[in-house]
């Protein structure tokens, strides 16, 4: 199903490749290598995160406890869970804005450089709609908060450029409706367009739309429509909405450690970084067969040449 209304031209634009600079003081996190030589975790290419053996305690029981998950750029993954389920504890997590109490939560790039710093991880994600965390105020009419949040993501917000971008993304007619009053995928558009003003920005998850109604095949053709522009998407849901996308679940049960483990229920896109590796180990396969056939070619001509002098010696003997 295609996305809702809601989602303009403006989603179909591929994510803006910023020109890398050299690091400096600021940028120094984003480095991880042998001292005196760092090497910078490249935010413009691929990217993966992989979470591992991540456990979060609450104050009576686990809140977490998730063995492994993985999320590159290009891909969508929906995760379900029953409500309290761990799905704030994964959102922070996953981005860098909670530590965990066991585990780790890594950033890798394209040449295989590695970071686990929180700063770095929270500047290249962005968390919509987590239920008292990022989500709006529910009174507040859909201008203002694009207002508040095309201000909080650096860029223009004056009442002019709020016309404009609710314009460009096919959300005028939806200006002045409180956010309550939203169908819930076209809140999810909105404040997903807007997490992706925020520079750097590579990885979203989105919390929970299905708490707000509507069909889950357009909220998760938002989110899907974002992984195709070369985002990674992290998607939490009930377990009811991931059986209506064709999830097949098994009825939870087990302790509340095995019931504070979130369920990777689909996972659709292309993952760019398994991609690209898989492209440079053609490129290196090719050359290393052209290395190999030159080597032969080589060979045959040495041989050839060995060949023409051992008949041309008797004839000279001969004469």
């Amino acid at each position: 199903m295609s996305a809702p209304d809601g989602v303009g031209a403006a989603d179909t634009r591929a994510p803006v490749r910023r020109r890398a600079q050299s690091p400096s003081h600021e940028d120094a996190r984003l480095h991880r290598g042998r001292v005196g030589r760092p090497r910078p975790v490249r935010l413009d290419g691929p990217l993966r995160l992989t979470l591992q053996g991540v456990h979060v305690q609450g104050r009576r029981a686990a809140m977490l406890h998730l063995p492994g998950l993985s999320l590159a750029t290009g891909e969508c993954v929906l995760v379900a869970g029953e409500p309290g389920q761990g799905h704030t504890a994964l959102a922070l997590v996953a981005t860098g804005r909670l530590a965990p109490f066991g585990g780790s939560v890594d950033l890798t790039d394209a040449d295989g450089t590695t970071t686990t710093d929180s700063e770095v991880l929270r500047r290249v994600s962005a968390v919509v709609d987590l239920p008292g965390i990022s989500e709006p105020d529910d009174n507040l009419p859909a201008v203002t908060v694009v207002a508040e949040e095309l201000a909080l993501a650096g860029v223009r917000s004056g009442r002019g450029h709020v016309h404009e971008w609710l314009d460009s993304h096919g959300l005028t007619r939806y200006r002045d409706v409180r956010m309550d009053d939203l169908a819930g995928p076209v809140r999810t558009a909105l404040l997903t367009s807007l997490a992706l003003e925020r520079r750097d920005v590579r990885f979203l998850v989105i919390s929970l739309p299905d708490r707000h109604g509507g069909d889950p095949a357009e909220w998760w053709a938002v989110a899907q429509a974002c992984a195709a522009r070369g985002y990674g998407v992290l998607v939490q849901c009930w377990r009811s909405s991931a059986r209506e996308l064709g999830a097949e679940l098994a009825p939870a049960c087990g302790d509340a450690s095995q019931r504070a483990t979130p369920v990777e229920t689909l996972r659709t896109g292309a993952d760019e970084l398994a991609a690209l590796t898989d492209s440079r180990q053609r490129t290196d396969t090719r050359e290393l067969d052209d290395t190999q056939e030159l080597d032969y070619t080589q060979e045959l001509d040495v041989a050839r040449d060995e060949r023409e002098e051992s008949e041309v010696e008797p004839h000279e003997a001969e004469q």
